[in-house]
């Protein structure tokens, strides 16, 4: 990610910041309309997962520009999602649900640039999960 690209999605999410309640309703809303097999991983109460979404992005979007800072945890969570029962291929509509939650909370701010530069930065966290997670579902070799 260029430097510009992080300063675009780091001030657009202070946008987001005011709105994360219905944010979150509106991407877990798009995940299961475009994704329903995920909805099992999920438990049937949101209110706190939509706590965790929020508290994860704002994390990963306040450590962009220091992103080396961040990859042990993204790592550790994409390990966890493995336990979840998260296979790589749900990662594509959870990018999915992301832009447009962003595209709805943003509106015309919601630029081809900036999409572009929320289109790195999770493909870039996400590309570190699935990384960790292959690495945790891996066979371990025999000694």
């Amino acid at each position: 990610m260029t430097p510009e690209q992080v300063t675009m999605v780091q001030e657009s999410f202070k946008k987001v910041v005011p709105i994360a309640g219905t944010a979150a309703d509106l991407f877990y809303g798009r995940l299961f309309e475009i994704a329903p097999e995920v909805r099992p991983l999920f438990p049937e109460d949101l209110r706190e997962q939509k706590k965790k979404l929020i508290g994860m992005l704002a994390t990963a979007v306040t450590n962009l520009h220091q992103v080396e800072k961040i990859i042990p945890a993204v790592e550790d969570l994409g390990r966890r999602h493995v336990a979840y029962g998260v296979t790589a291929k749900q990662y594509e509509p959870v990018g999915a649900a992301l832009l447009w939650t962003l595209e709805k909370g943003l509106g015309d701010e919601f630029t081809p640039p900036l999409k572009a530069a929320w289109t790195e930065t999770y493909m870039t966290l996400a590309g570190v999960m699935q990384n960790a997670a292959a690495g945790a579902s891996a066979p371990k070799p025999a000694a």
